[in-house]
């Protein structure tokens, strides 16, 4: 397998405080890989650089073979990286499709012309997106609430929206930043499982960001570490729970607690 993502000695400044420092990580086609670390390690920086949110001071990003430096950030979605967001991004007074809809937006080829008279290419490319959004909302159970108004929805439910949203874009690479925060048990339960279908049933690989430790342990295939905007450690989960450095991050030198229970 080849690597997806491959992140050079990425560096972050904002001002002298330096967010990212020479991080390099590569994500290679097919794994799910997360990215952890104790609050303020610079992971939600380091996702918003790969995402195009943010230029890099250092470094460079390499995406499927691009130099993500030579692409505008309006084009991300379009070369195939789809993303979630920790604080919901949602247009909170349309409807469950009408949100999913949104996230075909790159693949619309049709002009002026084309959707005032709506034939011909707009109205095939009508078709198309709302059986691409009709398959994403039966693939991830929401068909109950297809119609609803999203701002009336749960919070839940509205993250599950969300990640229907990024996966209509039809990424290679999706990044979910904190899908499970504020969730209950079953509903992070049912992110886990659907995080492994999009890989093993959509071919999309995945890069997150989670703090809840079961999650990552159970369905990453590596793990990436940060403090203090730096890499720390890398490895499979169980390398990761081993290492004592990893341990000194997240439990400042109390180790008698396992790693897979902090942040639960």
């Amino acid at each position: 397998m080849s690597d997806l993502l491959s992140v050079e000695h990425l560096s972050k400044s904002f001002g002298g405080l330096k967010a990212v420092a020479d991080v390099s990580l590569t994500v290679t086609s097919g794994e799910i890989c997360s990215v952890i670390g104790p609050n303020g390690a610079g992971k939600t920086t380091l996702f918003n650089m790969i995402s195009g949110v943010l230029r890099p001071t250092g470094g460079r990003i390499l995406f499927d073979g691009t130099d993500l430096a030579t692409v505008s950030p309006s084009r991300f979605a379009a070369i195939g990286i789809g993303r979630t967001f920790q604080n919901l991004a949602l247009f909170k007074h349309g409807t469950v499709v009408e949100n999913i809809l949104t996230g075909r937006h790159t693949h619309l080829r049709s002009n002026v012309l084309d959707a005032v008279i709506f034939f011909g290419r707009t109205r095939r490319e009508e078709i198309e997106a709302r059986e691409r959004v009709e398959h994403i909302v039966e693939f991830l159970e929401i068909e109950h609430i297809r119609d609803a108004v999203v701002g009336t929805l749960s919070y839940g439910q509205q993250k599950r929206v969300e990640l229907a949203r990024a996966l209509a874009c039809e990424p290679k690479l999706l990044l979910l930043d904190e899908m499970v925060s504020g969730m209950n048990q079953e509903e992070t339960e049912d992110i886990a499982r659907f995080v492994l279908d999009i890989r093993d049933q959509l071919s999309i690989t995945v890069l997150m960001i989670e703090h809840e430790m079961r999650i990552v342990m159970d369905i990453s295939d590596r793990v990436h570490v940060l403090n203090f905007g730096r890499k720390i450690a890398e490895g499979t989960p169980a390398e990761v729970r081993r290492d004592p450095a990893v341990t000194e991050a997240y439990l400042g030198g109390h180790r008698s607690e396992p790693l897979a229970k902090v942040g639960a």
